[in-house]
Protein backbone atom coordinates (compact mmCIF):
# COMPACT_ATOMS: atom_id res chain seq x y z
CA UNK A 1 0.00 0.00 0.00
CA UNK A 2 1.69 3.16 -1.20
CA UNK A 3 0.91 6.61 0.09
CA UNK A 4 -0.37 8.95 -2.59
CA UNK A 5 1.94 11.75 -3.68
CA UNK A 6 -0.51 14.49 -2.73
CA UNK A 7 -0.13 13.58 0.96
CA UNK A 8 3.61 14.14 0.69
CA UNK A 9 2.99 17.46 -0.99
CA UNK A 10 0.53 18.48 1.73
CA UNK A 11 3.01 17.49 4.44
CA UNK A 12 5.82 19.41 2.81
CA UNK A 13 3.54 22.40 2.30
CA UNK A 14 2.65 22.38 6.01
CA UNK A 15 6.32 22.13 6.99
CA UNK A 16 7.31 24.89 4.58
CA UNK A 17 4.54 27.20 5.82
CA UNK A 18 5.54 26.53 9.43
CA UNK A 19 9.13 27.43 8.61
CA UNK A 20 8.10 30.53 6.72
CA UNK A 21 5.88 31.60 9.62
CA UNK A 22 8.81 31.11 11.99
CA UNK A 23 11.10 33.25 9.86
CA UNK A 24 8.58 36.03 9.43
CA UNK A 25 7.44 36.27 13.05
CA UNK A 26 10.45 35.45 15.22
CA UNK A 27 13.36 37.69 16.13
CA UNK A 28 15.50 34.98 17.71
CA UNK A 29 18.39 33.89 15.50
CA UNK A 30 18.15 30.28 16.68
CA UNK A 31 14.50 30.20 15.65
CA UNK A 32 15.58 31.47 12.23
CA UNK A 33 17.94 28.52 11.85
CA UNK A 34 15.30 26.02 12.93
CA UNK A 35 12.77 27.57 10.55
CA UNK A 36 15.19 27.35 7.64
CA UNK A 37 15.78 23.71 8.50
CA UNK A 38 12.04 23.08 8.37
CA UNK A 39 11.85 24.69 4.95
CA UNK A 40 14.78 22.63 3.65
CA UNK A 41 13.21 19.45 5.01
CA UNK A 42 9.97 20.32 3.25
CA UNK A 43 11.91 20.53 0.00
CA UNK A 44 13.57 17.19 0.77
CA UNK A 45 10.21 15.50 1.28
CA UNK A 46 9.06 16.71 -2.11
CA UNK A 47 12.29 15.68 -3.81
CA UNK A 48 12.22 12.18 -2.35
CA UNK A 49 8.50 11.67 -2.94
CA UNK A 50 8.68 12.67 -6.59
CA UNK A 51 11.86 10.67 -7.02
CA UNK A 52 10.08 7.60 -5.67
CA UNK A 53 7.12 8.07 -7.99
CA UNK A 54 9.30 8.78 -11.00
CA UNK A 55 11.37 5.69 -10.31
CA UNK A 56 14.80 7.30 -10.44
CA UNK A 57 17.34 8.44 -7.88
CA UNK A 58 17.81 12.02 -9.01
CA UNK A 59 15.59 13.51 -6.32
CA UNK A 60 17.27 11.50 -3.62
CA UNK A 61 20.68 12.74 -4.73
CA UNK A 62 19.40 16.30 -4.63
CA UNK A 63 17.98 15.65 -1.15
CA UNK A 64 21.37 14.43 -0.01
CA UNK A 65 22.94 17.58 -1.44
CA UNK A 66 20.34 19.66 0.42
CA UNK A 67 21.18 17.91 3.68
CA UNK A 68 24.86 18.73 3.19
CA UNK A 69 23.90 22.33 2.44
CA UNK A 70 21.78 22.44 5.61
CA UNK A 71 24.66 21.13 7.70
CA UNK A 72 26.97 23.81 6.30
CA UNK A 73 24.30 26.45 6.88
CA UNK A 74 23.95 25.44 10.51
CA UNK A 75 27.73 25.53 11.03
CA UNK A 76 27.99 29.05 9.63
CA UNK A 77 24.78 30.18 11.34
CA UNK A 78 25.87 28.96 14.75
CA UNK A 79 29.16 30.82 14.33
CA UNK A 80 27.30 34.00 13.54
CA UNK A 81 24.96 33.48 16.49
CA UNK A 82 27.89 32.95 18.86
CA UNK A 83 29.49 36.19 17.71
CA UNK A 84 26.13 37.95 18.03
CA UNK A 85 25.70 36.68 21.57
CA UNK A 86 29.27 37.49 22.55
CA UNK A 87 28.97 41.07 21.37
CA UNK A 88 25.39 41.92 22.32
CA UNK A 89 24.51 39.36 25.05
CA UNK A 90 21.36 38.52 23.11
CA UNK A 91 20.40 36.53 20.03
CA UNK A 92 17.69 38.98 18.96
CA UNK A 93 18.43 39.89 15.34
CA UNK A 94 16.93 43.37 15.68
CA UNK A 95 19.46 44.51 18.31
CA UNK A 96 22.52 44.88 16.05
CA UNK A 97 21.92 47.58 13.50
CA UNK A 98 25.29 47.23 11.82
CA UNK A 99 27.98 44.58 11.70
CA UNK A 100 30.71 47.13 12.45
CA UNK A 101 31.09 49.06 15.68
Amino acid sequence: MAVEVQYYVLLSMALFCTGLFGILTRRNALMFLMSVELMLNAANINLIAFSFYQGNLTGQVFALFTMALAAAEVAVGLGIILVLYRNFRDVDVTVPTTMRW
